[in-house]
């Protein structure tokens, strides 16, 4: 169960995307760590590509929006770290081929 739910969370993650780039954030890399401490929470420790994201507010609201849709959830806490900082070597392999790096 714990897995289906991990899957379904992130599901919900990969529908969040940077307005700047045509990448979901999960496959951006920009998810660090994704904790469940209990089976109807969920606390996410997450960056963005730049310190400077105009943007930033919009993108954490949106994980936490996204995942607050599951059912099974009733409490997300998103955190946002620049430690340490994002480099594309985080990114997955869909994300490096959709940007040309590959």
């Amino acid at each position: 169960m714990v897995e289906e739910n991990e899957t379904a969370i992130i599901d919900k993650i990969k529908m969040v995307f940077d307005p700047e780039i045509p990448v979901n954030v999960y496959d951006l890399g920009l998810i660090y760590d994704l904790k469940m401490p209990t089976e109807n929470k969920v606390d996410i420790l997450m960056t963005l590509t730049s310190p400077s994201c105009s943007m930033a507010g919009y993108i954490v609201d949106s994980v936490r929006d996204r995942i607050l849709e599951l059912e099974f959830i009733t409490e997300a806490e998103v955190d946002l770290t620049w430690d340490p900082p994002w480099d594309k070597i985080l990114m997955s392999e869909e994300a490096l081929f959709e940007l040309g790096f590959l």
